[in-house]
């Protein structure tokens, strides 16, 4: 940490990043009940989309970029946000909220296979035990009657996987591509690129739209929730803690995110936590600590201090 002097924000930040992004998933399944999943997840990043620019603009920055930059924001966008929270929110419509969450904490598992078959990236040792528990623990996630007796569950299973899959891919794409500098501009184009392609796809697809005059008030506040802490106060709370902390750190919130999930889920929607879940979650986060780690004595360095 740069200074002692932040470390009230820092906390906060922290809490977004943990909480925050935790509660994304009951927020959606709560939205989901109620709205078609392409509209809530455009509208939601439409608004959240020009929120963020329009403050990069008000904070004296230019909004114009390159063509390239732009085509870029918008493949970004259409893999992120159109592909890949759209197709997540559409399959809560399937499977509980923090069995979700928990399927999409084995995304570090898919980066790393992802760059071993597209880019040729050895897999270390360590990462190699991370990929086994991987491997073991979505198996024993998904081999569950609760899970499998839900009507469609094995759809919203593999559209699940298919939002991993985007958010893999777009995660490599971006580490390679022209983007704008400033984060602001950058995110503010993905979210708006994203939220009206899936505005497009809901139209398409012959979704039912709504006015918010309409909404339930649980709804309302979900979809409020999901624009102003889920899209906006948790991104800005991620890239303050990049510039403030190390990113081992910050990486983090891929533990913490499911559990606050799951104790979300069981809590306010009555989602079973099975004995077999809790083993499931423990051996999958553990296979995501491997891979995340960085030196081959981390593991160990933990139980010497």
């Amino acid at each position: 940490m740069k200074s002692g002097s932040n470390l009230p924000i820092v906390i906060a930040a922290f809490f977004a990043i943990y909480v925050i992004w935790g509660s994304t998933y009951l927020l959606n399944k709560i939205a989901v009940a109620e709205l078609p999943p392409l509209m809530l997840a455009g509208v939601r990043f439409v608004v959240a989309g020009g929120i963020i620019l329009l403050l990069a603009l008000l904070s004296g920055k230019n909004l114009k970029i390159s063509k390239k930059q732009f085509g870029n924001t918008l493949l970004a966008g259409f893999l992120f946000l159109t592909f890949g929270n759209g197709i997540m929110v559409w399959a809560l419509k399937y499977v509980d909220s923090n069995f979700a969450a928990l399927e999409v904490s084995a995304q570090p598992l898919i980066i790393l296979l992802m760059m071993w078959i597209l880019q040729g990236k050895k897999i270390r040792p360590m990462s190699l035990i991370g990929v086994f528990l991987g491997i073991v623990g979505m198996y024993l996630l998904i081999n569950q009657k609760t899970v499998i007796a839900q009507e469609n569950s094995i759809v919203g299973i593999l559209m699940i996987f298919g939002a991993m899959l985007a958010w893999g891919y777009g995660s490599l794409f971006v580490g390679k591509g022209d983007f704008p500098d400033n984060y602001l501009i950058n995110t503010g184009y993905q979210m708006l690129n994203g939220g009206i392609l899936l505005g497009v796809m809901s139209l398409i697809f012959g979704e039912n739209w709504s006015s918010p005059l309409v909404w339930s008030e649980q709804t309302l506040w979900a979809m409020l929730l999901l624009i102003v802490l889920g899209s906006i106060v948790a991104f800005t709370s991620f890239n303050y803690l990049l510039k403030t902390v190390s990113p081992e750190k910050v990486a983090t919130n891929t533990y913490v995110n499911p559990i606050v999930a799951m104790f979300l889920g069981w809590y306010y929607l009555d989602e079973a936590i099975t004995a077999q879940s809790i083993i499931a979650a423990v051996i999958l986060l553990t296979g995501v600590y491997f891979i995340n780690s960085k030196k081959k004595g981390a593991i160990l360095s933990r139980f010497k201090r």
